[in-house]
C-alpha cells in the first residue's frame, strides 16, 4: 500500500491499464478492489490533491484511512492523451470514516444517527469517503468530465454491491458541486457545518442511495425547460447546459457507461453475502 508512487512506477501502472482497457474515449475509469495494484494509483491522487487542498501529507493519509483499507473501494480516472490520472475517489463499506467521526464532530450519537436516517434496516452502507480530482483539469471542462465519470463510477459500483445508504463528509466545494447537479443530500441528523481535517466548512451528509441518479435526473429534466432569468434579468445558458447533460449523463450513464469498467466489483472473483 502506497500513497506517494515514484513517478516511473505510476507511469508503467498507468500504461499497463489502459493497454487492458481499451477504449476510443480520452478518459476512462477503472472501478477497483483495495488490494488492486492499481488502487496504490487512486491513493497517490487522493494524497497529492488532499495535501494541497488541507495539508494531509502521506503520513497523515496512512493514519487517516489505514484502519478502513480493507473495506475500501477505488475509482480511477486515466487520461489517455497524458498516460496518467486525472482523479480518483474512495467507497468505504460499513459507513467508514464518516461514521466513526461525524458523532462527535456534530454533537450527536451513532445510535441516533442511524435511527434518523433509517439505517438499521440493514441494507448496505457506504461512506462515499474521498473526491479527487488533479489540479491540471481543474481550470476546464475536463474536470467536470473527471468528476462525472467518478460519480457514474460510484453509482454503477452501488448498484452492483445493492448499496441502500451513503454517508459522506463533504468540503464546500465538494457539496457545491454536487448540489449543483441536483444530489439532494440532507445534513445529517439536521447538523451544521464544522471543521475537520483542514476543510472550514465540512457538512455530514446522508442520501438514500437510490435518490443519487434520481435527484440528477431530476435536475437535468428541470434544466431542459425554457430558463427563468434571475431578479437581475440575467440567463446564463452556456452553463446551463453544460450543467444539463453533466446531471443527464450521471443519472442515466449515456456516454459514460462505455468507458468505465470495474474490475474489482465482479461478483464472481468477490464473492458477498
Amino acid at each position: 500500500m502506497s500513497y506517494a508512487l515514484d513517478d516511473a512506477t505510476l507511469s508503467d501502472l498507468c500504461a499497463a491499464a489502459l493497454s487492458e482497457h481499451a477504449s476510443d474515449n480520452r478518459f476512462v475509469a477503472l472501478a477497483l478492489a483495495a488490494h488492486d495494484p492499481l488502487a496504490d494509483i487512486a491513493r497517490t491522487v487522493e494524497r497529492i490533491v488532499f495535501e494541497e487542498s488541507f495539508g494531509l501529507d502521506e503520513a497523515a493519509m496512512v493514519a487517516e484511512y489505514t484502519a478502513y483499507e480493507e473495506q475500501s473501494y477505488f475509482f480511477l480516472v486515466l487520461d489517455r492523451e497524458t498516460g496518467l490520472p486525472a482523479g480518483a475517489a474512495r467507497a468505504i463499506e460499513g459507513g467508514g470514516k464518516t461514521l466513526d467521526d461525524a458523532p462527535d464532530l456534530i454533537g450527536v450519537s451513532l445510535s441516533a444517527i442511524v435511527e434518523a436516517h433509517g439505517m438499521h434496516d440493514g441494507g448496505k452502507i457506504w461512506d462515499y469517503a474521498t473526491l479527487a480530482v488533479l489540479p491540471r483539469y481543474r481550470s476546464d471542462r475536463n474536470g467536470l468530465t473527471v468528476s462525472s465519470m467518478l460519480y457514474r463510477s460510484f453509482i454503477n459500483a452501488g448498484h452492483r454491491w445493492d448499496v441502500r445508504h451513503v454517508v459522506c463528509m463533504l468540503d464546500s466545494a465538494a457539496f457545491r458541486n454536487l448540489d449543483m447537479l441536483g444530489v439532494r443530500f440532507v445534513a445529517m441528523a439536521g447538523s451544521e457545518p464544522f471543521d475537520y481535517l483542514g476543510s472550514p466548512a465540512n457538512r455530514a451528509l446522508y442520501i438514500p442511495f437510490e435518490e443519487i441518479a434520481r435527484s440528477m435526473g431530476d435536475m437535468a429534466e428541470l434544466l431542459s425547460q425554457p430558463e427563468v432569468p434571475d431578479a437581475n434579468g440575467r440567463r446564463r445558458p452556456g452553463a446551463r447546459r453544460i450543467t444539463q447533460r453533466l446531471a443527464a449523463q450521471v443519472s442515466s450513464g449515456d456516454d459514460l457507461d462505455p468507458h468505465i469498467d470495474m474490475p474489482g466489483f465482479e461478483r464472481r472473483a468477490h464473492p458477498r453475502s
